[in-house]
């Protein structure tokens, strides 16, 4: 169900994308869009890995400074069937980790400092499943797809908005219900493509902590992991982390408590672990 969900959501952004460049130049903006969109996502998918590792300092490792953990990744990744990823260690206290690279046989996972000192060796493996799920279901490419089109729907929102406050003077009646229309426009489907990704966002942590407990086949440690996660990061926030990159992360590096549900990237950490305690009952 999430994988449909995935889908459907994808499916709305583009058609959002296409409405924007037709408001703005009808077919030849629709074309436009099509060329931003694509554009973006070729510069998402070779780059966006490097910027967020040198983003967060992350410094890669080799199995004879990190043996233990190391040998986790190693293990857990030939449960899955994947290649070996890389492996980076974030010098801050805030525990965290997540995954990033455009394919599975271009992949890293990284660990923080801090998350390494509050879980036990279960739990930290729970995590590293959790990440390296989301390699194996191509999380990263799909996050990157849906943030880079909602940004272009912004980008375009912004575009549509001046368009018809400077174009919209002289205008008769009809003309002006156009131009209110394009400024509504304006304003709702940047907002929209917004909730749309953080829904995607959300969908594929849900999918990311299923496939993560096969993978370790630990569900519940992967929950309590979850449980001092959910705690660690109001503790220990991590001051750094920015809003386009807080949704790569096991869980949200912000301390958003205060935000609706509606405009998380992540689930609420308490469904999250009911689902999982729920995989005891059955077979997974």
């Amino acid at each position: 169900m999430n994988r449909i969900k995935t889908t459907f959501l994808l499916t709305c952004l583009t058609l959002l994308l296409v409405a924007m460049g037709n408001a703005i130049g009808g077919q030849s903006g629709m074309l436009i869009a099509f060329v931003l969109a694509g554009a973006m996502n070729f510069f998402s998918y070779w780059y966006s890995d490097k910027i967020v590792l040198k983003m967060y300092r992350a410094k890669e490792v080799s199995e004879a400074e990190y043996p233990v953990f190391y040998g986790v990744v190693r293990r857990l990744a030939q449960n899955a069937s994947l290649p070996m990823p890389k492996v980076y260690i974030l010098p801050t206290q805030a525990p965290n980790a997540f995954a990033t690279g455009r394919n599975p046989e271009h992949a890293a996972v990284a660990a923080t400092e801090g998350i390494m000192r509050l879980l036990s060796a279960d739990e930290l493996e729970g995590v590293m499943a959790h990440e390296l799920a989301h390699v194996k279901n191509r999380d990263t490419l799909i996050s990157a797809v849906a943030a880079t089109i909602a940004g272009a729907i912004s980008m375009l929102g912004n575009m549509l908005q001046w368009a018809a406050i400077f174009g919209g003077g002289g205008r008769d009646d009809e003309e002006g219900g156009g131009l209110l229309g394009s400024l509504a426009l304006a304003i709702i489907a940047p907002i929209a493509a917004m909730l749309i990704q953080m829904s995607v966002s959300r969908s594929r942590e849900f999918l990311a902590d299923a496939e993560g407990a096969k993978i370790s086949g630990k569900p519940l440690a992967l929950a309590s992991a979850l449980r001092k996660l959910q705690m660690g990061v109001q503790m220990a926030p991590m001051h750094e982390a920015t809003p386009a990159t807080s949704h790569m992360f096991i869980a949200n590096p912000l301390t958003s408590a205060s935000l609706v549900r509606l405009f998380s990237t992540h689930p609420p950490m308490e469904e999250r672990i009911a689902r999982l305690e729920a995989m005891t009952t059955t077979r997974f």
